[in-house]
C-alpha cells in the first residue's frame, strides 16, 4: 500500500495488524480501499472528497448518485463503499465526518464511529488494507490534536478487538505538521 519504496512515518504493530502514519497523497494510495471524507450529499466537494473524486473520475460519481437516491443522504457516522474508478485501490468508503462544534455536541463518538464502520465495510469485503485520511479536520474544523487522538484510538481499538482480515490501516496525513500531530498521539497509544 502507498508509494512503492515510500517508509511509514510511525508503525504501531497491533497483533497480526499493523497501523501506520505517513505523509502524502491519499489518491495515490494502493490499497484494498480509500475513505473518503466525504459530505452527506455523496456528491463530491472540496479537499480529500473533490481530491477522490477527480482522481477517481466518473465511476465513482455514478455509485454515489445510485446509493443516494436508493437512501438518501448520508449521516454523520455512516459509511458505504463503491468503486475506485481510476484511482490505485480498489474501493472508496465514504463516510461523513461531524462537524466541530465545540465539542459537547457528540463530535467525538461521531467522528469515532466514522472510523469504525469504514473498518467494519473493509473486513464485511475481506480487505487487507486500508488508507484514512485525516476525517473532518479540514472545512468541518474539527481540532487536529484532538481528532488525531479519536481517530488513533478507534482504529487500534478495532485492530485489537476484530482485525478480521485487515492486516495495515495506513493514515495518510497532508502536510508534515499534521503528521507530527498524530505521531504523538500515535505514541500515546503504544503499550
Amino acid at each position: 500500500m502507498g508509494r512503492p519504496g515510500a517508509p511509514a512515518a510511525a508503525r504501531l504493530v497491533l497483533g497480526a495488524a499493523a497501523l501506520e502514519l505517513s505523509c502524502g497523497d491519499i489518491t495515490r494510495e494502493h490499497a484494498g480501499a480509500i475513505v473518503n471524507a466525504a459530505n452527506s450529499s455523496l456528491l463530491g466537494g472540496g479537499g480529500v472528497d473533490g481530491a477522490i473524486h477527480r482522481a477517481g473520475g466518473p465511476a465513482i460519481l455514478e455509485e454515489c448518485r445510485a446509493i443516494r437516491a436508493a437512501r438518501g443522504p448520508l449521516p454523520a457516522g455512516q459509511a458505504v463503499i463503491t468503486t475506485a474508478g481510476a484511482l490505485a485501490a480498489d474501493h472508496v468508503i465514504h463516510t461523513v465526518g461531524p462537524i466541530w462544534r465545540g465539542g459537547d455536541q457528540g463530535e467525538p463518538e461521531l467522528l469515532g464511529r466514522c472510523y469504525v464502520e469504514c473498518l467494519a465495510l473493509a473486513r464485511e469485503r475481506g480487505l487487507r488494507s486500508v488508507a484514512f485520511p485525516s476525517i473532518s479536520t479540514g472545512a468541518y474544523r474539527y481540532p487536529v490534536p484532538l481528532a488525531a487522538g479519536v481517530a488513533l484510538g478507534a482504529i487500534a481499538g478495532q485492530l485489537r478487538e476484530r482485525p478480521g482480515s485487515l492486516e495495515l490501516v495506513r493514515v495518510v496525513l497532508f502536510d508534515e505538521p499534521t503528521l507530527a500531530i498524530h505521531r504523538r498521539a500515535l505514541e500515546d497509544l503504544e503499550p
